[in-house]
């Protein structure tokens, strides 16, 4: 891909492949832990991990109460959570889900950090075999409650054999930013039709898989970890996250919480 060298090549990076699949809202709170080590400490995280049970989350300003029917998705057995992080509703089960915390400028201004950490996406792709590339611009943005995540394509997402493969969000704060991101590794994201309160053409299974044979989450996460030390800095693995899951307990109350997954 194209040129990818790190604005911050002093900045200590942290990759954590985090394998050990965890609830929605330990998984929001671990990532809002990250959020303020990289607000308090000035170091990067690339997270990757994986949900259980299935989860669907929603985006920060997303109308999840007047879109999505509660009390089908609870008597499916799946989690729902609302993100840190803007953007529009995902199913999370047979995917990789990565979590890049750093301070705001290590990857220079939000469209910049947006589009290097989708280049990275692309590069990690290369890697497993599959050509992919970020999408134009469309005529008008989606809005919060344009429907689910993957059914449109948003400027500069990543788009592999005509579909969008990755779907992305960022929160700034003064400090720090946090993106997260979903790379499918296989289908599913279709059920989230059939949990809206209204579906009048309700979708089918699309039985293709999203990167064009399977990949699992071993080699997808071997594929981000290579590509993302093109971003420079020093890199250290995270070989045990116990202290970050300790941390991530002051922050887990709001994300377990209906009052705040239903806000809107």
């Amino acid at each position: 891909m194209g040129e990818n060298r790190p604005f911050s090549p002093v900045l200590a990076w942290y990759l954590w492949v985090d394998d050990t699949p965890r609830p929605g809202f330990l998984n929001m709170a671990i990532d809002s832990a990250l959020l303020a080590l990289a607000e308090i400490d000035g170091v990067g995280f690339l997270r990757l991990y994986r949900w259980s049970p299935a989860c669907i989350s929603f985006g920060r300003h997303e109308p999840a109460a007047r879109r999505y029917d509660r009390a089908r998705i609870a008597a499916l057995g799946v989690d729902a959570v609302r993100r840190p992080t803007g953007g529009r509703a995902v199913w999370h089960d047979a995917e990789l889900t990565y979590a890049v915390a750093a301070p705001a400028g290590a990857l220079g201004t939000l469209r910049q950090s947006c589009d290097r950490i989708h280049v990275l996406l692309c590069d990690a792709l290369a890697l497993l075999g599959v050509t992919a590339h970020l999408a134009p611009a469309p005529a008008r943005p989606a809005e919060p409650g344009a429907g689910p995540c993957f059914a449109h394509a948003a400027g500069g997402e990543v788009v592999a054999g005509g579909r969008k493969v990755a779907g992305s969000a960022q929160l700034r704060t003064a400090l720090a930013l946090l993106q997260h991101g979903s790379l499918l590794l296989g289908t599913g994201q279709h059920r989230l039709a059939h949990v809206m309160q209204a579906d009048p053409a309700p979708a089918t299974e699309d039985s293709a898989l999203p990167l064009g044979r399977p990949v699992s989450f071993a080699d997808a996460a071997e594929a981000m970890a290579h590509a993302a030390r093109r971003w420079g800095g020093r890199w250290q693995s995270v070989e045990r996250g116990a202290f970050i899951v300790e941390l991530a307990a002051a922050y887990a109350d709001p994300f377990r919480s209906p009052d705040w997954t239903w806000c809107r």
